[in-house]
């Protein structure tokens, strides 16, 4: 078959991410796809996986993606005339401490929430499902009887027949040698057969995906890692549909495979193979076996399954995989090009992902937004500090050395730190701040009180900051305190036109006067909320947009590529140019009177404002907003400055017993007052009608905007979805999201952030009620609540207005 030399979409690699993308472009948008593999089909890291296929992830959404594989797998021999290799034999994890049990009674909890049937086993009845097992040591186990296991080489081979069955051109020997560009997106594909004029690229190149990525200017974060496991010998008494069986506490996992055993597992010391490029031609290659490096799963695994240590090893096998910095897999439209589609770095889970991922991308490229919320595997979550090989390396191995051990909430990494941090880092230092990082940059998460070292010390309980927090929140509400969120992803956006596209891009309005502030979110095509921020109007053609610091990129990106043809507007990143200050509390406008001569009353500077005021002779754009329920300030300064205006507001608020304050206190603040944080309470799954949103969009305005005809679809009908908030009095509960919504004992919902508010005394969540009969207010209120947590119910009661709401309303006094 000979290379065409025009296509409408080329996907690059013949792995099984590649393979199940061409595979859904073909069989459900009848795309002209050719694809394009180096060496042949599964010969990268396809084909030497373990196979195991789990479907539970902390997101719904990749849940979704990851049900759908095993749905797909179970079907598609009968489609394609090809044996997948799929066995259901279900998956065991084993849990030998208090915390871990704690982990799956959580994990249970969110698999009901997510419609998936998760059990929690005693050791009795784990000994009877694996009879091989030792088991004196277990306090119980989860199963999850859908899980399974699969051929990675055989489900490949069944997927590309299939996209061949549809129409898809697959070619082998082929290697992608570099693009052809034009303002920024790709035209051409280069091969060393012949160049092809394409519309789009799906970047599916594995462990090679980085080197691709960079021959359009595209960093795609990834490190391959060596991964080792071992293919027993037949062991008697083994049955050939024995469960899957991860055991973390020992780091170790094992699966079934011709009446012997795969075990293999995640060490902490993991060896990275290069930060270089990898060999073009490595292909079915393999690492030297390393039975130094691997004894230490030997020996957890004899201590697991004492018949390991007399059977042989038929085959060792020492691969690479692609793992990325924070363990998640990588989908979607590259930022630094629109029309680059990247499926990569999927940490040992490209088996389990591989169906689900193929189906997403393919949609993903052929609409040009995703078609759910896929946030947290989306590349656009990353930086540019990703472009560094060494810190993604070293980020990387501590990733994949978590990959087995308890998931604390709250817990941050701590390798490449600190990498970025605001002026204000050595001064917050002083005031014992324990940081947290978000992007690369260090922020202050809590302050310790003397007597408390300044650290995080992780349980699956109340954690060791849970009253300094407390008191910091308190101290908000009653006096005054100063955030740094110099971190802030900070965007100006002038020209002619840049109203136009803002109208078009923002769904409130914020053709509004110089000197006022619009929050607004920023819609898909469905209505789903894809950004959430404020826009303040500094000039006729002038606009400084600010949205949160884990959304630089991605939001960047969003509003780069829907700006319009044909308008005339410049987009330009200022984050490093301004530090922000946010001065909150009932004595935040004493301070500040105390430091500028501008008029800082209510009359003088209301709420949704934006003005130049001057602060220790420094220009400083004050904004008028809040997101912790208080009278507020967000003062953007010039960086250079920051630390001089930092001590400057010190030093007045000094006599108004004004102190630094962290996150997690901004987080217990928000939650109060009902603000909405994107990536939990709103995602692009949400429109903002169903979030309590609606009073945000424009619909009575005669301006159209992305997402303007999938809310009118739907405008004056009943909403199936609607956020609510919940609070449980009981003081041992601990939410942190993903708990079960119970109405009148029928589930009905989870939550999507969960937290303590310290003013109310009480734990508080917040969450989607659903009711395909539509949710009224008459429903929510009648409903008899209790929240599911580690798989307890707890009564819980609604609340459907602003949980700290106080008497004259201090944001706008």
């Amino acid at each position: 078959m000979t290379l065409p030399t025009h296509a409408g979409i080329v996907v690059i690699g013949g792995g099984i991410i590649g393979c199940s993308t061409a595979y859904h472009l073909a069989r459900d948008h009848k795309a002209d796809v050719v694809l394009l593999e180096q060496g042949k089909l599964t010969s990268g890291s396809t084909w030497h996986a373990a196979g195991l296929v789990g479907q539970l992830r902390s997101s719904a959404s990749i849940t979704r993606v990851l049900k759908y594989s095993v749905d797909l797998y179970k079907g598609l021999e009968a489609e394609t005339g090809l044996a997948t290799g799929w066995k259901m034999t279900g998956c065991l994890r084993l849990a030998t401490n208090a915390d871990r049990w704690t982990e799956y009674q959580r994990l249970a909890t969110t698999a009901r929430s997510f419609g998936m049937d998760m059990h929690l086993l005693s050791p009795a009845e784990v000994k009877r499902m694996w009879p091989l097992m030792e088991t004196g040591d277990l306090v119980g186990a989860s199963w999850l009887p859908t899980d399974g296991q699969a051929s990675p080489s055989d489900i490949t081979q069944s997927l590309a027949k299939g996209a061949r069955m549809h129409g898809a051109k697959l070619f082998e020997a082929v290697r992608v040698t570099g693009f052809e560009m034009k303002d920024g997106r790709i035209t051409a594909v280069k091969t060393n057969q012949g160049d092809i004029v394409c519309d789009k690229v799906v970047n599916c190149a594995g462990q090679w995906a980085r080197q691709v990525g960079a021959m359009a200017g595209i960093n795609v974060p990834l490190q391959p890692v060596k991964h080792q496991y071992i293919v027993t010998e037949k062991i008697d008494g083994l049955a050939t549909d024995a469960p899957t069986l991860r055991d973390p506490d020992r780091r170790t996992y094992f699966k079934e495979e011709v009446g012997g055993l795969v075990m293999g597992g995640y060490e902490p010391n993991p060896q990275a193979w290069t930060t270089g490029d990898v060999p073009n031609d490595w292909e079915f290659r393999l690492f030297d076996d390393d039975y130094d490096h691997f004894e230490q799963h030997m020996t957890q695994a004899i201590a697991r399954v004492p018949a390991l240590e007399s059977v042989g090893v038929r085959q060792m096998i020492n691969g690479p995989e692609s793992f990325t910095p924070d363990g998640n897999f990588i989908l979607g439209v590259a930022p630094e090009c629109a029309n680059m589609f990247v499926g990569a770095g999927f940490n040992a889970f490209g088996i389990a992902s591989g169906g689900g991922a193929g189906w997403v991308l393919a949609q993903w490229a052929v609409d040009g937004e995703a078609p759910l919320d896929l946030w947290a595997v989306d590349i656009r979550r990353f930086s540019n500090l990703r472009s560094d090989r060494q810190w993604v390396c070293e980020r990387t191995l501590e990733a994949y050395g978590k990959h087995y051990t308890i998931g604390f909430p709250h817990e941050e990494y701590t390798s490449g730190r600190p990498r970025i941090v605001s002026p204000l880092y050595e001064r917050l230092k002083e005031h014992r701040a324990v940081f947290g990082s978000k992007l690369g940059w260090e922020r202050p998460n809590w302050f310790a009180p003397k007597g408390i070292e300044p650290k995080d010390s992780y349980s699956m309980g109340r954690q060791n900051w849970f009253a300094a927090v407390g008191d910091e929140h308190r101290h908000v509400r009653e006096k005054v305190g100063i955030f740094d969120q110099s971190s802030f992803a900070k965007y100006e956006l002038s020209g002619p036109d840049a109203l136009k596209a803002l109208d078009w891009i923002c769904a409130n309005d914020v053709s509004k006067p110089v000197g006022r502030l619009t929050y607004t979110q920023l819609l898909n095509t469905r209505g789903g909320i894809e950004a959430d921020l404020t826009v303040a109007r500094l000039g006729d053609e002038r606009f400084y947009i600010v949205t949160g610091t884990g959304f630089r990129t991605h939001d960047l990106s969003w509003i780069s590529d829907h700006i319009g043809e044909g308008h005339n507007a410049r987009l330009a990143d200022v984050t490093e140019d301004f530090g922000t200050l946010s001065l909150m509390g009932p004595r935040a406008r004493d301070v500040l009177a105390d430091v500028t001569s501008a008029d800082v009353s209510n009359a003088g500077f209301p709420f949704g404002h934006a003005r130049e005021i001057t602060i220790a002779g420094h220009m400083v754009r004050a904004l008028r907003v809040t997101y912790v329920g208080e009278l507020g300030w967000e003062l953007h300064v010039p960086i250079a400055a920051t630390g001089e205006i930092f001590d400057a507001l010190m030093a007045a608020g000094k006599e108004h017993d004004i102190r630094p304050v962290g996150y997690r206190a901004l987080e217990s603040l928000r939650l109060e007052k009902g603000y909405r944080a994107w990536g939990s309470d709103i995602t692009p799954n949400d429109t903002p009608q169903e979030a309590g949103l609606g009073w945000a969009v424009k619909l009575r305005k005669n301006t159209d905007f992305i997402g303007r005809r999938a809310l009118e679809a739907v405008n004056g009908a009943a909403l199936k979805k609607r956020l609510a908030g919940f609070t449980v009095d009981d003081p041992a509960v601990v939410l942190v999201g993903r708990e079960t919504i119970l109405r009148n004992g029928h589930p009905v919902g989870y939550l999507t952030s969960g937290g303590y508010g310290y003013t109310l005394g009480q734990n508080i969540g917040f969450g989607y009620v659903r009711n395909a009969d539509g949710v009224s207010d008459d429903f929510l209120a009648s409903g008899k609540y209790e929240l599911v947590v580690a798989m307890e119910p707890t009564p819980a009661k609604i609340r459907l207005e602003p949980m700290y709401d106080p008497a004259g309303d201090r944001v706008k006094a």
